[in-house]
């Protein structure tokens, strides 16, 4: 099928922002600690385009399954490993399968496509894939729906497989075993468990060419938006299409050197201290003093510089492939676009939300504008901003460091819009003013 797709304007959405965040930790490494990234000879505060991309992704998902947004209505797509208990529990509720069938049947089935499991010895993970698969969030309805529709011919399959798959499995942990520890084990015997492991994988029966091909078809991108925007990647199922996402996101970076907090806190224990309250004599009141836990939190404050961009022909592209006709790809992608927008004004990762407040934070300013390619603007801030220096809040300074980058590079290209501002902050209002800048009032203004 082809996707060639014509595009009026330019190809590419560039979104630059700016905010400031107070005592948050939105991001951390494997210490609990906050990312940080060397940049213009002085260490900035970091969060990850990763972290900012699931935000975006979940805000934009969840809107749209609560029927709000430009996306209201259209389908969306779930990552998870766990592709193996949502199809069982639809064989459950939607044809009514004991549990002890279903799980089983539909592991099965999608080990037969290619999908790797963990370990059938640890509970935990027996029944998830070793990957993240992102597909349609109806995947698991659809792949029970044929298994159901299936079932004899696909029971009577499943009944061969499982024990066949199961004890290859079983051969390749004792080889594995074998293997680490060959001064305890006969040579003959690794070389047994060789050809028993091989003869149990040839043996496993494969699975009917309309059912795989049904298995595929439920996991393919097919019309959840968030895949086209956002890509996937499948290496396990070679005839799974992957997809190269329309978005690029840039990691978050501080406008100024930047140094985190370590905050020590105590947390009070409410029994102890109930107690303490009612003791009768100082002796009561010394067993129940102290706190009732203690330790540290870091914490990062700091202007933050974002960016990231919208590669317009590419979403389109991914639509059609997806088998969107023309015209729904098109409607579809204005929509996407203007979802784009707002989840990238809007969302916030989730990371301490409570203790911090973090996601209540508002943007101070947001640039947008078309171009012919794309166009970061993380070079604006390779010289640190210091605010004794320089003169002035961190904030205020980068706005005008930004609009001013911006411009000069507007007077140097002619594949560059002017584009559009947005401010949620009454101080850069008034430099916007002072600039002769006008500013848009919401984010829905921001797309052309």
């Amino acid at each position: 099928m082809s996707t060639h797709v014509a595009l009026t304007g330019h190809q590419f959405l560039s979104l630059h922002l700016l905010e400031t965040l107070v005592a948050v930790l939105p991001v951390r490494d494997e210490n609990g600690a906050p990312k940080s990234i060397v940049y213009g000879g002085v260490e900035r505060h970091m969060i990850t385009s990763q972290a900012r991309r699931r935000a975006e992704r979940v805000y934009s998902r969840d809107r749209a399954n609560t029927q709000k947004g430009p996306l209201a209505g259209h389908t969306m797509g779930v990552r998870t490993r766990e592709w193996a208990l949502v199809t069982a529990r639809a064989l459950e509720s939607r044809h009514g399968w004991p549990k002890e069938r279903a799980l089983p049947t539909a592991r099965a089935v999608l080990q037969a496509i290619g999908l790797k499991f963990g370990d059938p010895a640890k509970p935990t993970v027996a029944n998830l894939t070793k990957v993240l698969l992102f597909a349609p969030a109806d995947a698991g309805d659809r792949i029970a729906d044929h298994i159901n529709a299936e079932q004899e011919m696909i029971g009577a399959w499943a009944e061969h497989y499982i024990p066949l798959a199961e004890a290859a499995a079983a051969g390749k942990k004792a080889k594995g075993r074998r293997k680490s520890s060959p001064q305890e084990e006969p040579e003959a015997s690794i070389e047994d468990a060789d050809t028993a492991t091989e003869t149990d994988a040839a043996k496993l029966p494969s699975l009917r060419k309309a059912t795989r091909d049904a298995v595929l078809t439920a996991l393919a991108p097919r019309d959840a938006i968030d895949i086209a925007l956002y890509g996937r990647f499948l290496a396990e199922i070679a005839d799974s299409p992957n997809v190269d996402g329309a978005i690029q996101s840039g990691h978050a970076f501080t406008v100024h050197e930047a140094e985190h907090t370590d905050d020590f806190y105590a947390a009070a224990d409410d029994a102890k201290l109930t107690r303490k309250s009612n003791a009768l004599d100082f002796l009561d009141a010394a067993d129940d003093s102290g706190a009732g836990m203690t330790g540290y939190q870091s914490l990062i404050s700091g202007t933050f510089y974002r960016h990231a961009v919208l590669d317009r022909l590419k979403l389109r592209q991914n639509l059609r492939a997806a088998g969107m006709p023309e015209p729904d790809a098109e409607s579809a992608a204005v929509a996407a676009e203007a979802e784009f927008v707002s989840a990238f004004v809007n969302a916030f990762p989730q990371a301490k939300k409570n203790s911090t407040a973090s996601t209540g934070a508002l943007p101070a300013l947001v640039l947008a504008f078309d171009g012919g390619r794309p166009f970061n603007y993380a070079a604006a801030f390779q010289r640190p901003i210091d605010e004794v220096a320089d003169g002035g809040p961190a904030g205020e300074l980068a706005v005008r460091r930004l609009l001013a980058h911006h411009d000069f590079v507007c007077r140097r290209r002619d594949d560059i819009t002017a584009g559009r501002v947005l401010t949620y902050e009454p101080t850069i209002h008034a430099i916007l003013q002072e600039l002769g800048v006008k500013d848009v009032e919401s984010a829905e203004e921001l797309t052309a």
